[in-house]
């Protein structure tokens, strides 16, 4: 193992001198989806069991109090990219799957995956996407090089799908061309939910065809059928490109160890995207029945097993204790999401966000309250940390840690909280914004949490985790302080705001 502190440079972040040690060969960061603090065995439940995360927890260290920017998935993956809150942008909210590009390109701003390569890292995205791609100026061509997309905003390749599970197009698309498309039978896109392709099959037409854990539970999610899967949008020709479902979680986990072996001693962020345990659930079979938590516990099984698939490719490969692996949540959890899989029965009486009420979608803590493991044994000690963080701070962090200069007005929202991932400061940020889907914002203040509106809501989390009883009245001059910050915020970007405490 190398030594801890090759170069001591001594920084002065938040009051926090921070021992920086050498960055590491490799950062992984394994942002799994709708993975609810308490859904895995890692966080306490025993009904999933997840080794290869007990191994990352009892390695790392994990977190108590970490978090999203926003409790639904695209917005979410915009901050912890940009390090910019969403609700500064237009266009942010969740994206069809042939929406335009929402990031900036590496020509009119500054990624995530930008200052690692900056860094001298090679960059690879795999798995869900769903931040956009292309101009806007047309309809996407499916059947073309689309252009911008991940290599412009600063990965050097890229295996993805464009959206979700749920929405078509349901291909993959290796460096912006689809995998398998064939001329002769070109991709065809539409999200009008009056338009039909003629000779289309609607899964609300057609419930004969669908997977029994592939029917649709609402309007949204019933159109095309592709792999006896209802979905939401149309979609016609590129059979030969068309994903089979429980060959998703493998195909791209693959693809990820090729990159790792393919590059094998070269410094490596690696930006990894799970598809589970967002719907439509359909693990592979050899997971089916692994948990005690029907579908959606046998998914987070099979995410567990991605998990150690990587970390064997990047041992195998050279890597070992020198990479930095981080797993997270894009959001908080969700068990019924518009499809008849049977999970509100499986998961009866379990409780995703405990200790926590609330999930996605949602202004309670267990919107984005997500789990946290960081595991770097070279340089932080296993444990855990009840630190207050926000993978919006993960940019200028990483920046920070690989000695990458972020421009001037770049990452505005993101604040350098390297001690507290490191696991040298116990408290993290002092603030912390919560967004709900929409544009409903709430602030966190230590353990308080404070929700503007008509009636103001205040609520102490050491005694009250269920946010049910409002203190605001009794506590007249804390409110009006959370709520000047937030008056300031909306029109400051955060890393401009005055030092509090």
């Amino acid at each position: 193992m190398r030594k801890l502190l090759c170069t001591i440079s001594l920084l002065l972040t938040g009051g926090i001198a921070l021992a920086l040690p050498d960055k590491p060969r490799a950062i992984v960061l394994f942002l799994s989806d709708d993975v609810g603090l308490h859904d895995t065995s890692a966080y306490g439940c025993e009904d999933v069991p997840c080794p290869n995360l007990n191994r990352l927890a009892g390695e790392g260290l994990l977190f108590t109090d970490a978090h999203s920017t926003t409790s639904v998935c695209t917005p979410s993956r915009f901050s912890l990219l940009t390090g910019k809150y969403a609700w500064r942008q237009k266009g942010t909210g969740i994206l069809p799957g042939d929406a335009k590009l929402i990031l900036p390109t590496k020509e009119d701003g500054c990624t995530l995956p930008a200052l690692m390569q900056q860094a001298g890292y090679r960059t690879a995205a795999f798995g869900k996407w769903h931040l956009g791609l292309g101009r806007g100026e047309a309809a996407i061509d499916w059947n073309k090089p689309i252009v911008p997309g991940p290599r412009e905003v600063g990965f050097d390749y890229s295996f993805i799908m464009a959206a979700t599970g749920d929405r078509v197009p349901c291909v993959y698309l290796r460096n912006g061309e689809v995998v398998g498309a064939d001329p002769e039978d070109p991709i065809k896109v539409n999200y009008n939910p009056q338009f039909r392709f003629e000779g289309e099959l609607l899964g609300y037409e057609h419930p004969e065809l669908l997977k029994p854990w592939g029917r649709s539970a609402d309007k949204q999610h019933d159109k095309t059928i592709i792999d006896g899967i209802s979905r939401i949008g149309h979609m016609k020709g590129g059979k030969k490109a068309l994903w089979k479902d429980q060959e998703l979680a493998d195909t791209i986990t693959a693809e990820a160890v090729r990159f790792i072996k393919r590059h094998a001693g070269e410094p490596l962020f690696i930006y990894f995207c799970s598809n589970d345990i967002h719907v439509p659930r359909d693990p592979h079979p050899r997971y089916r029945g692994k948990s005690k938590l029907g579908i959606r516990g046998d998914a987070t099984v099979q995410m567990d097993d991605n998990i150690g698939t990587l970390c064997q490719a990047l041992q195998e490969a050279g890597y070992g204790d020198d990479t930095l692996f981080i797993f997270t949540s894009d959001n908080g959890p969700v068990i019924a999401d518009g499809y008849l899989d049977g999970a509100e029965t499986a998961c009866r009486g379990h409780k995703p966000a405990h200790p926590y009420s609330g999930g996605k979608y949602g202004l309670k803590e267990g919107g984005t309250r997500v789990p946290f493991i960081v595991r770097w044994p070279a340089a932080v000690r296993a444990g855990r940390s009840d630190a207050l963080v926000s993978q919006v701070d993960l940019a200028r962090s990483l920046a920070q840690l690989v000695g990458a200069g972020v421009p001037a007005q770049q990452l505005p929202d993101s604040l350098a909280q390297l001690p507290a991932l490191l696991g040298q400061d116990a408290k993290g940020r002092s603030y912390l914004v919560e967004q709900a889907h929409g544009t409903r914002l709430a602030l966190r203040r230590g353990t308080h949490k404070y929700i503007p509106g008509k009636t103001p809501q205040l609520y102490d989390l050491t005694q009250d985790k269920h946010e049910q009883h409002n203190i605001a009245p009794q506590h007249p001059k804390l409110v009006q302080d959370m709520q000047q910050y937030l008056d300031t915020l909306r029109t400051t970007p955060e890393t401009a705001m005055p030092a509090t405490e």
